[in-house]
């Protein structure tokens, strides 16, 4: 029979990076809102979050992140020169942001890595479990993977984790996982992590990607987790003791991801996500693939 568990209603978005392998982009203006087309990548993620159901969404900020705060807040000024103008087209784009979902805020301090992010979390999620999304993952909408994962929570309880099969050459950039089969195709029961692996010892080419559900046990051991890899606090090694102990806080699994991803995690794939999402879009595509196509081909007949 399956198990019911409690259903999860808290997103938690780690924003508090610095956005080195942008500079000097990033020099005075956030990664997260650097604009893939015409949003900023941060309001992507918020709408996949609330698009799953969660419409409490914590975001882990840092210095020089006040435009997160201010991009999701109302700003009166601009709306009253909209509407002296008329243009509601242009309004409701602005007013969409602001009324996405309940934001709240928290400062990490010390830039201590991605599991010092998420313990910063622990006064607002409390004892739920509860959905972390990292900015530079764009999932496609059409793609519902954070649901899928949500499902396989309240069924299974534990933590759950998104992966994706990369080639074994660039498993080193990634949290790698050793899993075991399940009933599900597109689950798979966790038994080991570890973080960014040299390829002859990574254990598969899982690799883990931003997108995870977490029981609130995780807090416990983030409290005791000394710093790993680069020195930093490792979401993946408090994982590993959730593997490892499943009486800690339940079992880890694993949902396979093989939809549409947009990585903008470096500045070629960033690129590359603007040129496929502007590409898929009703009033930008047709004119933009025309533009692309030409340009593809007078490429090709260079020297």
């Amino acid at each position: 029979m399956t198990q019911s568990h409690p259903r999860i209603s808290k997103a938690v978005i780690p924003a508090a990076g610095l956005g080195t392998r942008f500079l000097p982009a990033t020099k005075a203006t956030p990664k997260e809102m650097l604009p893939v087309v015409d949003k900023p990548a941060i309001q992507y993620v918020v709408e996949e979050a609330v698009t799953a159901g969660l419409d409490d969404v914590l975001m882990i900020t840092g210095r020089n992140k006040r435009p997160l705060e201010d991009h999701f807040d109302r700003n009166y000024e601009l709306e009253s020169a909209l509407q002296k103008k008329g243009d509601a087209g242009r309004l409701a784009k602005v007013q969409e942001s602001s009324d996405l979902a309940t934001m709240h805020y928290v400062r990490q301090g010390d830039p201590k890595g991605l599991g010092h992010a998420v313990l910063c979390a622990a006064p607002h999620v409390g004892h739920e479990p509860f959905a972390v999304l990292l900015g530079d993952d764009l999932i496609d909408p059409r793609d519902p993977l954070l649901q899928r994962m949500i499902e396989v929570q309240e069924r299974h309880g534990g933590s759950v984790i998104a992966l994706m099969e990369v080639s074994p050459e660039q498993i080193h950039l990634y949290g790698c996982a050793a899993v075991e089969a399940t009933a599900d195709q597109d689950v798979v029961k966790v038994s080991g992590l570890v973080e960014k692996p040299d390829p002859a010892d990574a254990p598969s080419n899982y690799a883990i990607i931003g997108r995870y559900v977490l029981d609130p046990h995780v807090f416990d051991i983030l409290r005791k987790t000394e710093p790993g890899r680069g020195g930093e606090i490792q979401l993946t090694d408090a994982l590993q003791q959730l593997a490892q102990d499943e009486k800690v806080g339940g079992p880890v699994h694993g949902v396979v991801f093989k939809g549409r991803r947009y990585d903008t995690g470096d500045r070629g794939d960033y690129l590359r996500a603007i040129v496929r999402l502007a590409c898929e879009r009703e009033d930008l595509g047709p004119d933009f693939r025309t533009w692309l196509r030409s340009y593809v081909a007078e490429e090709m007949q260079q020297p």
